[in-house]
């Protein structure tokens, strides 16, 4: 106690220089035992003054350990209390504070919540007209191609189904980020294998990859894992990838490193592409955040509209990792291209 209330420790060492003063001025004046004397009736008489000292002190790190608890999620108000003085009072508006701050806590939960389930209401209103839509679309499509000599229209057909297809797809992640808001996912904590999660994220864009003439590159340290939930990391590194591809010119490079060292598994994202404008790195991740400078994407394509990186940092921040963008600068200080790189750090090092 006496080390971290460095006060009380000011106030002891000048209550025993006043009590050998007195006792030395006692000595000199009246004899030795006159002096012991009155070094221990001003001993005995601080002792009140102590014990009431250490009965507060007391008292403090107890209510010290209460917001300490608070602080890290303890839930509890106790009104037993109701004793008068100083530290009551304290205990009193502390029980106050939490019982407030519980009360934002459930309100703020009970709004996200209905956020949450709000915009799950309106994803099934809009996936029932869409699926309807393009049901009707194909079979419309199928009647042009059998009727012959009409491939405009049915290029046209075709078209509006790539949209279709990217308007649910916008709906299925704006469902996801609302889902994420809310604190309504479910998160793993198991061990991922990071090959196999690579594998699993770029093997639905083999297709878009070969279509935009992009090779993508792997190279991923042997038994490199981490604990963390393997299905959302790959649809977070899935949006990465997409991101990277539709950014790089034909003939360029997406390429995925990682390895783990003694802190973290660490993966990393590059693509040959124009780099990220200087002006919209620090925004990269905002949702909604399109650039200034970059390709403006399609308007209803989920890369196009800027949620598709907000989607990717969310669910690895809510494993615990991180998630941040950079540029590749070549030996001369050019751009050569975007760099992502995640880190899910170990528990234990």
């Amino acid at each position: 106690m006496l080390s971290r209330n460095r006060e009380l420790l000011r106030t002891l060492i000048i209550w025993l220089v006043l009590v050998a003063a007195a006792g030395i001025l006692a000595t000199r004046a009246f004899g030795l035992n006159a002096g012991l004397c009155t070094a221990g009736a001003c001993a005995v008489s601080a002792l009140p003054f102590l014990l009431l000292t250490w009965t507060r002190y007391r008292k403090l790190a107890t209510l010290a350990g209460r917001v300490d608890a608070v602080l890290h999620g303890e839930r509890e108000v106790s009104l037993a209390n109701m004793d008068e003085g100083e530290l009551a009072v304290l205990e009193s508006e502390i029980d106050k504070m939490v019982a407030r701050l519980n009360l934002s806590v459930d309100e703020l939960a009970h709004e996200k919540q209905a956020l949450a389930d709000a915009l799950a209401d309106i994803s099934h209103q809009i996936k029932t007209p869409l699926t309807s839509i393009s049901v009707t679309t194909e079979v419309v499509r199928k009647n042009l191609v059998a009727a012959g000599g009409l491939d405009g229209e049915v290029e046209r057909l075709r078209r509006i189904e790539q949209l279709e297809r990217r308007v649910e797809r916008l709906v299925s992640v704006l469902l996801k980020l609302a889902r994420l808001d809310a604190g309504t996912i479910e998160l793993r904590r198991e061990e991922v294998d990071v090959a196999r999660m690579v594998d699993e994220a770029a093997s639905p864009l083999a297709i878009a990859f070969d279509i935009a003439e992009v090779s993508l590159e792997c190279s991923i340290e042997p038994a490199c894992s981490y604990t963390g939930d393997a299905a959302w990391t790959t649809e977070a590194l899935g949006n990465i990838l997409k991101n990277c591809m539709e950014h790089t010119p034909v003939g360029g490079t997406v390429r995925v490193d990682a390895w783990e060292d003694a802190l973290a598994c660490r993966i990393r994202v590059t693509d040959t592409g124009p780099g990220i404008a200087e002006e919209d790195l620090p925004h990269i991740f905002e949702r909604f955040y399109r650039g200034t400078h970059g390709a403006a994407g399609n308007a209803v394509d989920p890369a196009g509209v800027g949620i598709g990186l907000s989607l990717a940092q969310g669910l690895i921040n809510a494993q615990g990792g991180t998630l941040s963008a950079s540029n590749v600068h070549g030996t001369h200080g050019e751009c050569t291209g975007a760099q992502f790189d995640i880190s899910f750090f170990k528990a234990v090092v």
